[in-house]
């Protein structure tokens, strides 16, 4: 009789961006705790910021040559096939020489062709799909992966019910508990707590229409006592930090304690990624959602709509940001409780237990796959 496999094997598949990235660190870190023992291998795709990102975090990472496709004919386009051939072949030498016990991806570039490679093999494959819309890789992967863990109702339009798990997106820890954090974040961005505090995110790179538009309201926020904590990201700090550390404007490329600009906002403009959308939703704080329109599936507006609809947030679309803004604005800054009201129902959409749900169920995975002999040890 074999004995119960004593390390186990994960690789995991996310990049492109931190949302697909930090997820799927988040589910590595969780597994790691349970499994001290295992072994763990990301995939990305080459020059891409996962290759960064995940070795700061302790993990081994190997890249696939793949890109996305490009809207409008480009060269890049033409390449595509042959990238995805090779990628095709360099996953299944990936998976043939680390031989996983489960593969998760948490999308990005890399993960199609690692987890088709991986379902072909027969290897459990687990997707985790954070968008209320999801994209035309992981709608196709869905048919052959064993579970599929999703962050919004209503997806069994695009995937098998039977697979669908609802876990919500893992988020960073630090972000679980803010409002004992209020005090300090004042005093680490020095702000006036007689005035309301407006957080802008658009993203590690930043959102270019999002920072023309708090350019051109600058004057209309001082007006009405707003101070500012205006993330524009990496692209465009050169552009806007001649508006730092004026009267009531901080400007910053990235925000590193995150969990102390969360605490320190009273109302926040943000984008609607995935992952940006579930910690919102922890965060409990009212949101005007500005989605990017050049997104694959408009998903970002999906993503926004998804909260919008049960009157948990604001959505502002970008052709309407000229017109509509500062009524949008006056609605919130002139009224208290309809700030809170916002901040209550979207806390109520938080599923906080996303990583540990996910974990539980590449356990069953693992559990579903051993040998029955083996199966019959653990009970």
């Amino acid at each position: 009789m074999k004995e119960r496999k004593s390390k186990y094997k994960f690789i995991l598949s996310g990049g492109g961006t931190g949302g697909h990235i930090y997820p799927a660190i988040a589910i590595a870190n969780e597994l790691k705790s349970r499994y001290p023992n295992a072994e763990f291998l990301f995939v990305g795709a080459k020059d891409r910021m996962e290759m960064e990102k995940v070795p700061q975090a302790g993990y081994k990472i190997k890249g696939l040559w793949i890109s996305g496709i490009q809207r409008k004919l480009t060269l890049k386009n033409l390449m595509f096939p042959i990238k995805l051939i090779s990628s095709l072949f360099k996953s299944r030498q990936i998976i043939r020489q680390f031989k996983p016990d489960v593969v998760i991806g948490t999308g990005g570039f890399a993960s199609g062709p690692l987890l088709q490679m991986a379902n072909s093999k027969g290897i459990p494959t687990l997707i985790q799909e954070q968008n209320s819309y999801p994209g035309i890789t992981n709608k196709l992967l869905s048919k052959k992966a064993n579970c599929i863990c999703v962050a919004y109702e209503g997806l069994e339009r695009f995937f098998p019910k039977d697979k669908i798990v609802l876990t919500g997106n893992p988020i960073r820890k630090e972000l679980m508990e803010i409002n004992g954090k209020t005090e300090i974040a004042e005093k680490e961005f020095q702000l006036d707590e007689n005035k309301l505090t407006l957080l802008v995110l658009g993203g590690s790179l930043g959102a270019r229409r999002i920072n023309e538009l708090i350019e051109s309201k600058l004057k209309f926020l001082k007006n009405h006592n707003v101070q500012l904590i205006w993330q524009c990201g990496k692209l465009y700090i050169d552009k806007y930090r001649k508006f730092n550390n004026q009267e009531n404007v901080q400007v910053h490329a990235f925000l590193n304690q995150m969990d102390l600009a969360y605490a320190a906002a009273n109302i926040i403009i943000s984008r609607a990624g995935a992952s940006s959308v579930s910690e919102l939703c922890v965060v409990g704080k009212p949101v005007i959602f500005i989605p990017s329109p050049n997104v694959a599936e408009d998903h970002q507006t999906k993503n926004a709509q998804a909260i919008v609809d049960k009157n948990a947030a604001v959505l502002l679309k970008e052709s309407l940001l000229d017109t509509n803004f500062e009524d949008t604005f006056h609605q919130l800054i002139d009224s208290e409780e309809n700030r809170n009201q916002l901040g209550k129902n979207i806390k109520k959409l938080a599923l906080i237990n996303a990583t540990k749900d996910i974990a539980n169920e590449v356990e069953k995975l693992l559990e579903a796959h051993l040998p029955s002999s083996q199966r019959e040890e653990t009970n």
